[in-house]
């Protein structure tokens, strides 16, 4: 459990520092500043969810928002209380503490900052941030080990 936990600390403090230190530091007099012809830094807010998703839900949506996410991450603590497999409680680790690091961000701001964009061409991908891309990861790595790890894993107890 400690594995996990470390690692959402982690992921919180790296969330939290790379949201002030772009936004006071690099977009500190800009709305955007352009990297590449496919990567951009933007200054985006974010009351919804990951990726922008159900963003219209003002004040009250960022309460429901916060409350739900709060509930996941009991349950995320839960399941990683119980998780004897390490790469999943690292994984448990990078979700939660993305979670919490948006969270912090709807507590503290009343919405999330976002500001990493990729984009091809003009159509771009919604801003996200770090704790969106741990959150990601993480989820992905519990996927893929699903799929392809826990029936060695079963055939292993037989």
């Amino acid at each position: 459990m400690l594995l996990g936990l470390g690692c959402a600390l982690v992921i919180i403090i790296l969330d939290q520092i790379s949201k002030y230190y772009v936004m006071e530091n690099i977009l500190n007099e800009y709305g955007a500043i352009s990297f590449t012809s496919f990567f951009n830094l933007v200054r985006a807010w974010n009351t919804g969810v990951s990726f922008s998703m159900f963003n219209n839900g003002g004040m009250f949506g960022t309460a429901v928002l916060t409350l739900i996410s709060l509930t996941i991450v009991g349950f995320l603590i839960y399941w990683l209380h119980k998780e004897q497999i390490k790469i999943i409680q690292i994984s448990l680790g990078f979700i939660i503490g993305g979670a919490i690091g948006n969270v912090i961000d709807r507590i503290g701001r009343g919405a999330v900052f976002d500001f990493l964009d990729f984009h091809i061409g003009e159509h771009h991908w919604p801003a996200f941030n770090i704790a969106d891309s741990f959150i990601c990861i993480g989820a992905g790595i519990i996927i893929i080990h699903g799929l392809f790890f826990t029936e060695k894993k079963e055939e292993e107890k037989k």
